[in-house]
Protein backbone atom coordinates (compact mmCIF):
# COMPACT_ATOMS: atom_id res chain seq x y z
CA UNK A 1 0.00 0.00 0.00
CA UNK A 2 0.75 3.76 -0.33
CA UNK A 3 1.89 5.67 2.57
CA UNK A 4 3.32 9.22 3.69
CA UNK A 5 6.85 8.35 5.35
CA UNK A 6 8.47 10.58 7.46
CA UNK A 7 12.41 10.38 7.35
CA UNK A 8 13.25 13.40 8.87
CA UNK A 9 13.02 17.24 8.47
CA UNK A 10 12.08 18.20 4.96
CA UNK A 11 11.94 14.79 3.88
CA UNK A 12 8.21 12.70 3.68
CA UNK A 13 7.85 10.80 1.18
CA UNK A 14 4.95 8.48 -0.70
CA UNK A 15 6.31 5.57 -0.64
CA UNK A 16 5.08 1.27 -0.96
CA UNK A 17 4.78 -0.17 2.40
CA UNK A 18 3.92 -3.56 3.38
CA UNK A 19 0.01 -3.32 4.32
CA UNK A 20 -0.85 -3.87 8.17
CA UNK A 21 -3.27 -6.87 10.10
CA UNK A 22 -4.94 -6.33 12.81
CA UNK A 23 -3.51 -8.11 15.78
CA UNK A 24 -5.65 -9.01 18.98
CA UNK A 25 -7.65 -5.94 20.41
CA UNK A 26 -7.28 -3.79 17.31
CA UNK A 27 -9.29 -3.29 13.82
CA UNK A 28 -7.53 -2.67 10.52
CA UNK A 29 -9.22 0.66 8.89
CA UNK A 30 -9.20 1.82 5.29
CA UNK A 31 -8.95 5.32 6.00
CA UNK A 32 -10.97 7.87 4.22
CA UNK A 33 -9.54 11.45 5.18
CA UNK A 34 -6.43 12.57 6.74
CA UNK A 35 -5.87 16.17 7.78
CA UNK A 36 -2.67 17.75 8.11
CA UNK A 37 -2.22 19.28 11.21
CA UNK A 38 0.11 22.24 12.86
CA UNK A 39 1.95 19.42 14.52
CA UNK A 40 2.46 18.15 11.53
CA UNK A 41 4.20 20.76 9.80
CA UNK A 42 6.60 20.89 13.27
CA UNK A 43 7.92 18.11 12.19
CA UNK A 44 8.28 18.03 8.88
CA UNK A 45 9.97 21.58 8.99
CA UNK A 46 12.11 21.10 12.46
CA UNK A 47 11.32 17.46 13.41
CA UNK A 48 11.56 15.56 14.38
CA UNK A 49 9.64 17.27 17.81
CA UNK A 50 7.40 14.27 18.86
CA UNK A 51 8.45 11.43 17.00
CA UNK A 52 10.80 9.31 18.71
CA UNK A 53 14.24 8.66 17.51
CA UNK A 54 14.17 5.42 19.88
CA UNK A 55 11.66 3.11 20.42
CA UNK A 56 8.66 4.77 22.56
CA UNK A 57 7.84 3.39 25.67
CA UNK A 58 4.04 2.78 24.52
CA UNK A 59 4.59 2.21 20.97
CA UNK A 60 7.68 0.59 20.53
CA UNK A 61 8.00 2.20 17.49
CA UNK A 62 10.42 5.21 15.77
CA UNK A 63 12.00 6.96 12.89
CA UNK A 64 10.76 6.44 10.37
CA UNK A 65 7.16 6.03 10.10
CA UNK A 66 3.83 7.21 8.58
CA UNK A 67 2.37 10.44 9.75
CA UNK A 68 -1.30 11.35 10.29
CA UNK A 69 -3.47 11.34 13.47
CA UNK A 70 -6.19 13.23 12.12
CA UNK A 71 -8.37 10.61 10.17
CA UNK A 72 -11.51 8.12 9.86
CA UNK A 73 -12.55 5.52 7.95
CA UNK A 74 -14.01 2.06 7.10
CA UNK A 75 -12.99 -0.81 9.52
CA UNK A 76 -12.19 -3.62 6.80
CA UNK A 77 -11.01 -6.56 9.30
CA UNK A 78 -10.83 -7.19 12.82
CA UNK A 79 -8.38 -8.68 15.06
CA UNK A 80 -9.12 -11.57 17.89
CA UNK A 81 -11.54 -10.61 20.61
CA UNK A 82 -13.08 -7.68 19.17
CA UNK A 83 -16.53 -8.22 19.48
CA UNK A 84 -17.80 -4.52 19.38
CA UNK A 85 -16.50 -3.66 16.07
CA UNK A 86 -17.16 -4.96 12.61
CA UNK A 87 -16.22 -4.72 8.93
CA UNK A 88 -18.33 -1.78 7.40
CA UNK A 89 -18.08 0.32 11.25
CA UNK A 90 -17.72 4.26 9.73
CA UNK A 91 -15.39 5.52 12.77
CA UNK A 92 -13.52 8.56 13.75
CA UNK A 93 -10.37 7.89 15.43
CA UNK A 94 -9.50 9.29 19.03
CA UNK A 95 -5.51 8.67 18.31
CA UNK A 96 -3.92 8.58 22.38
CA UNK A 97 -2.17 6.09 23.67
CA UNK A 98 -1.73 5.93 27.36
CA UNK A 99 0.01 4.30 30.22
CA UNK A 100 -2.71 3.68 32.54
CA UNK A 101 -0.89 3.57 35.53
CA UNK A 102 0.41 7.35 35.89
CA UNK A 103 -0.81 9.73 38.25
CA UNK A 104 -2.97 11.63 35.31
CA UNK A 105 -4.17 8.34 34.14
CA UNK A 106 -5.15 7.08 37.49
CA UNK A 107 -7.37 10.15 37.65
CA UNK A 108 -9.01 9.91 34.90
CA UNK A 109 -7.07 12.51 33.12
CA UNK A 110 -5.42 10.38 30.58
CA UNK A 111 -4.79 13.14 27.89
CA UNK A 112 -2.29 14.52 30.19
CA UNK A 113 -0.73 10.93 30.44
CA UNK A 114 3.10 11.23 31.47
CA UNK A 115 3.58 9.05 28.44
CA UNK A 116 1.31 10.14 26.15
CA UNK A 117 1.60 9.14 22.12
CA UNK A 118 -0.21 9.78 19.25
CA UNK A 119 -1.03 7.48 16.85
CA UNK A 120 0.61 8.77 13.57
CA UNK A 121 3.13 10.54 15.78
CA UNK A 122 4.40 7.62 17.94
CA UNK A 123 3.45 4.61 15.37
CA UNK A 124 2.28 4.39 11.86
CA UNK A 125 -0.81 6.32 11.41
CA UNK A 126 -3.69 7.04 9.25
CA UNK A 127 -1.71 9.18 6.25
CA UNK A 128 -1.98 5.82 4.15
CA UNK A 129 -4.49 3.35 2.33
CA UNK A 130 -5.04 1.33 5.51
CA UNK A 131 -3.75 1.25 9.53
CA UNK A 132 -4.13 -0.67 12.24
CA UNK A 133 -5.64 0.67 15.71
CA UNK A 134 -6.87 -0.48 19.25
CA UNK A 135 -10.53 -0.59 19.35
CA UNK A 136 -10.37 2.05 22.57
CA UNK A 137 -9.65 4.91 19.92
CA UNK A 138 -12.58 4.26 17.84
CA UNK A 139 -15.72 6.32 17.78
CA UNK A 140 -18.81 5.38 15.52
CA UNK A 141 -19.70 8.00 12.63
CA UNK A 142 -23.42 8.42 12.45
CA UNK A 143 -24.93 7.93 8.75
CA UNK A 144 -24.90 11.86 8.58
CA UNK A 145 -21.70 12.90 9.37
CA UNK A 146 -19.22 12.44 6.25
CA UNK A 147 -16.25 10.80 6.11
CA UNK A 148 -14.56 14.79 5.47
CA UNK A 149 -16.00 15.70 8.77
CA UNK A 150 -15.27 12.33 10.50
CA UNK A 151 -11.76 13.36 9.99
CA UNK A 152 -12.19 16.81 11.56
CA UNK A 153 -13.13 15.21 14.83
CA UNK A 154 -9.91 15.19 15.67
CA UNK A 155 -8.89 18.85 15.77
CA UNK A 156 -12.57 19.80 16.45
CA UNK A 157 -11.98 17.91 19.89
CA UNK A 158 -8.82 19.87 20.58
CA UNK A 159 -10.90 22.95 20.62
CA UNK A 160 -13.86 21.19 22.23
CA UNK A 161 -11.85 20.68 25.09
CA UNK A 162 -10.51 23.86 25.02
CA UNK A 163 -13.68 25.28 24.95
CA UNK A 164 -15.45 23.29 28.18
CA UNK A 165 -12.43 24.46 30.07
CA UNK A 166 -13.26 28.02 29.57
CA UNK A 167 -16.79 27.52 29.61
CA UNK A 168 -17.96 24.46 31.06
CA UNK A 169 -20.64 21.65 29.80
CA UNK A 170 -24.34 22.56 29.14
CA UNK A 171 -24.36 24.37 32.88
CA UNK A 172 -22.24 27.30 32.49
CA UNK A 173 -23.72 29.50 35.56
CA UNK A 174 -20.90 30.08 38.26
CA UNK A 175 -21.89 31.94 41.08
CA UNK A 176 -18.15 32.00 42.72
CA UNK A 177 -16.69 33.90 39.27
CA UNK A 178 -13.59 31.18 38.39
CA UNK A 179 -15.98 30.05 35.73
CA UNK A 180 -17.92 31.64 32.57
CA UNK A 181 -21.77 31.78 31.56
CA UNK A 182 -23.32 31.14 27.91
CA UNK A 183 -24.50 34.76 28.13
CA UNK A 184 -21.26 36.50 28.79
CA UNK A 185 -18.38 37.42 25.93
CA UNK A 186 -15.93 34.66 24.95
CA UNK A 187 -13.27 35.48 22.89
CA UNK A 188 -10.67 33.44 20.54
CA UNK A 189 -7.31 34.47 18.87
CA UNK A 190 -6.48 33.06 16.05
CA UNK A 191 -8.92 31.66 13.09
CA UNK A 192 -6.95 29.07 11.79
CA UNK A 193 -8.32 25.56 11.98
CA UNK A 194 -8.23 25.48 16.22
CA UNK A 195 -9.85 29.00 16.47
CA UNK A 196 -12.41 28.00 13.43
CA UNK A 197 -13.29 24.79 15.88
CA UNK A 198 -13.71 27.02 18.84
CA UNK A 199 -16.04 29.10 17.30
CA UNK A 200 -18.09 26.27 16.59
CA UNK A 201 -17.61 24.39 20.04
CA UNK A 202 -18.61 27.90 21.66
CA UNK A 203 -21.84 28.40 19.45
CA UNK A 204 -22.24 24.56 19.87
CA UNK A 205 -22.58 25.07 23.88
CA UNK A 206 -24.90 28.33 23.43
CA UNK A 207 -22.57 31.16 23.36
CA UNK A 208 -23.56 33.84 20.94
CA UNK A 209 -21.11 36.73 21.78
CA UNK A 210 -18.62 35.84 20.42
CA UNK A 211 -15.45 37.92 18.88
CA UNK A 212 -12.94 36.25 16.79
CA UNK A 213 -9.30 38.34 16.59
CA UNK A 214 -7.47 37.74 13.53
CA UNK A 215 -5.09 39.77 12.07
CA UNK A 216 -5.13 37.86 8.38
CA UNK A 217 -7.83 39.90 6.00
CA UNK A 218 -7.89 36.24 4.49
CA UNK A 219 -8.52 34.16 7.56
CA UNK A 220 -10.77 37.02 8.35
CA UNK A 221 -12.96 36.92 5.49
CA UNK A 222 -13.03 32.39 6.24
CA UNK A 223 -14.58 32.29 9.49
CA UNK A 224 -16.49 35.53 8.92
CA UNK A 225 -18.18 33.47 5.84
CA UNK A 226 -19.15 30.93 8.38
CA UNK A 227 -21.38 33.43 10.46
CA UNK A 228 -18.11 35.02 12.68
CA UNK A 229 -18.00 38.38 13.88
CA UNK A 230 -14.18 39.43 13.87
CA UNK A 231 -11.94 42.00 14.77
CA UNK A 232 -8.88 42.66 13.30
CA UNK A 233 -6.22 43.97 15.64
CA UNK A 234 -3.95 45.87 13.30
CA UNK A 235 -7.06 48.31 12.91
CA UNK A 236 -9.15 48.39 16.12
CA UNK A 237 -7.85 48.75 19.64
CA UNK A 238 -9.06 45.62 21.22
CA UNK A 239 -8.99 45.41 24.66
CA UNK A 240 -10.68 49.11 24.18
CA UNK A 241 -13.34 47.71 22.13
CA UNK A 242 -14.05 44.92 24.75
CA UNK A 243 -14.31 47.20 27.47
CA UNK A 244 -16.31 49.10 25.63
CA UNK A 245 -18.29 46.44 24.73
CA UNK A 246 -18.61 44.59 28.47
CA UNK A 247 -19.13 47.92 30.00
CA UNK A 248 -16.13 47.30 31.63
CA UNK A 249 -16.26 44.10 32.65
CA UNK A 250 -14.34 42.32 29.98
CA UNK A 251 -14.46 39.23 28.85
CA UNK A 252 -15.85 35.87 30.18
CA UNK A 253 -13.72 33.92 28.41
CA UNK A 254 -11.01 33.84 26.32
CA UNK A 255 -9.04 31.22 23.89
CA UNK A 256 -5.20 31.54 22.82
CA UNK A 257 -5.15 29.50 19.44
CA UNK A 258 -2.84 32.09 17.94
CA UNK A 259 0.02 30.89 19.75
CA UNK A 260 2.41 34.44 19.72
CA UNK A 261 2.88 36.81 22.01
CA UNK A 262 0.93 39.86 21.20
CA UNK A 263 -2.02 37.87 21.32
CA UNK A 264 -1.62 36.56 24.71
CA UNK A 265 -0.90 40.06 25.65
CA UNK A 266 -4.00 41.11 23.80
CA UNK A 267 -6.08 38.59 25.29
CA UNK A 268 -5.13 39.08 29.36
CA UNK A 269 -5.90 43.01 28.92
CA UNK A 270 -9.53 42.03 27.57
CA UNK A 271 -10.09 38.90 29.91
CA UNK A 272 -12.48 39.82 32.93
CA UNK A 273 -11.68 39.59 36.83
CA UNK A 274 -11.71 36.37 37.98
CA UNK A 275 -12.30 35.02 34.30
CA UNK A 276 -10.03 32.47 32.67
CA UNK A 277 -7.92 32.71 29.33
CA UNK A 278 -7.51 29.11 28.41
CA UNK A 279 -4.04 28.55 25.75
CA UNK A 280 -4.90 25.56 23.19
CA UNK A 281 -1.80 26.99 21.36
CA UNK A 282 2.02 25.64 21.08
CA UNK A 283 4.22 28.54 21.53
CA UNK A 284 7.67 27.97 19.39
CA UNK A 285 9.46 30.90 21.68
CA UNK A 286 9.00 31.99 25.08
CA UNK A 287 6.64 34.47 26.43
CA UNK A 288 7.87 37.24 28.62
CA UNK A 289 4.17 37.87 29.16
CA UNK A 290 3.49 40.84 31.76
CA UNK A 291 1.00 39.28 34.91
CA UNK A 292 0.39 42.02 36.52
CA UNK A 293 -3.64 42.09 34.68
CA UNK A 294 -3.82 38.61 35.94
CA UNK A 295 -2.41 39.54 39.61
CA UNK A 296 -4.93 42.22 39.89
CA UNK A 297 -8.19 40.72 38.39
CA UNK A 298 -7.23 37.52 39.94
CA UNK A 299 -7.95 36.04 36.64
CA UNK A 300 -6.03 33.19 35.25
CA UNK A 301 -4.36 31.14 32.41
CA UNK A 302 -5.60 27.63 31.80
CA UNK A 303 -3.68 25.36 30.00
CA UNK A 304 -5.02 22.85 27.26
CA UNK A 305 -4.26 19.81 25.79
CA UNK A 306 -5.83 16.99 23.40
CA UNK A 307 -9.06 15.73 24.38
CA UNK A 308 -11.31 13.20 26.08
CA UNK A 309 -13.33 10.55 24.60
CA UNK A 310 -16.29 12.38 25.80
CA UNK A 311 -14.62 15.46 23.30
CA UNK A 312 -14.83 12.90 20.92
CA UNK A 313 -18.74 11.90 21.04
CA UNK A 314 -19.89 15.21 22.30
CA UNK A 315 -18.17 16.72 18.84
CA UNK A 316 -19.71 14.17 16.66
CA UNK A 317 -22.97 14.66 18.12
CA UNK A 318 -22.38 18.69 17.41
CA UNK A 319 -21.63 17.17 13.29
CA UNK A 320 -24.90 14.81 13.28
CA UNK A 321 -26.66 18.04 14.72
CA UNK A 322 -24.85 20.18 11.72
CA UNK A 323 -23.10 22.28 13.97
CA UNK A 324 -19.95 22.27 11.81
CA UNK A 325 -19.75 23.49 8.25
CA UNK A 326 -16.01 23.01 5.93
CA UNK A 327 -17.00 25.29 3.08
CA UNK A 328 -14.23 27.71 2.46
CA UNK A 329 -11.95 26.13 4.79
CA UNK A 330 -11.37 22.81 4.29
CA UNK A 331 -9.32 21.20 0.93
CA UNK A 332 -8.86 17.81 -0.12
CA UNK A 333 -5.66 16.51 -1.83
CA UNK A 334 -4.97 12.59 -3.18
CA UNK A 335 -1.55 11.25 -1.19
CA UNK A 336 0.30 11.87 -4.16
CA UNK A 337 -0.16 15.69 -3.24
CA UNK A 338 0.81 15.44 0.18
CA UNK A 339 4.06 17.60 -0.14
CA UNK A 340 3.62 20.43 -2.58
CA UNK A 341 -0.48 20.42 -1.98
CA UNK A 342 -0.37 19.69 1.64
CA UNK A 343 2.64 21.17 3.58
CA UNK A 344 3.76 23.38 1.26
CA UNK A 345 0.72 24.64 0.95
CA UNK A 346 0.00 25.19 4.32
CA UNK A 347 3.29 26.18 5.25
CA UNK A 348 2.82 29.03 2.68
CA UNK A 349 -0.40 29.96 3.94
CA UNK A 350 -2.43 29.33 0.63
CA UNK A 351 -4.61 26.59 2.71
CA UNK A 352 -6.16 26.68 5.53
CA UNK A 353 -6.92 22.95 6.42
CA UNK A 354 -6.27 20.27 4.33
CA UNK A 355 -7.45 16.50 4.52
CA UNK A 356 -5.22 13.81 2.24
CA UNK A 357 -7.89 11.53 0.34
CA UNK A 358 -5.82 8.11 0.38
CA UNK A 359 -8.14 7.05 -2.60
CA UNK A 360 -6.86 9.10 -4.77
CA UNK A 361 -3.87 8.68 -6.81
CA UNK A 362 -2.86 11.59 -8.01
CA UNK A 363 -3.86 14.98 -8.69
CA UNK A 364 -5.52 17.78 -6.77
CA UNK A 365 -9.31 17.32 -5.73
Amino acid sequence: MRAAVYYGPNKLEVAHVPEPHPTPGTVKVQVGFNGICGTDLHEYYAGPIFIPTSPHPLTGQQLPLTMGHEFSGVVTEVGDGVTDYASGDRVAVMPLYRCGHCGPCRAGNYNICQQIGFHGLMSDGGMAEYTVVPTDMLHRLPDNVSMELGALVEPMSVAYHAATLGVGGQERSDPGGVGANADGTSMVFGAGPIGIGLWFALRGKGVEDVFVVEPSATRRASIEALGARTLDPTAVDVPAFIADHTNGAGADSVFDAAGVAPAVETALACVGARRPMVSVAIYEKPLTTPLLNLVMNESRIQGSLCYTAADFEAVIALMARGTYDTTGWVTSIALDDVVDEGFEALHAGTKMKVLVDPSIAGGAS
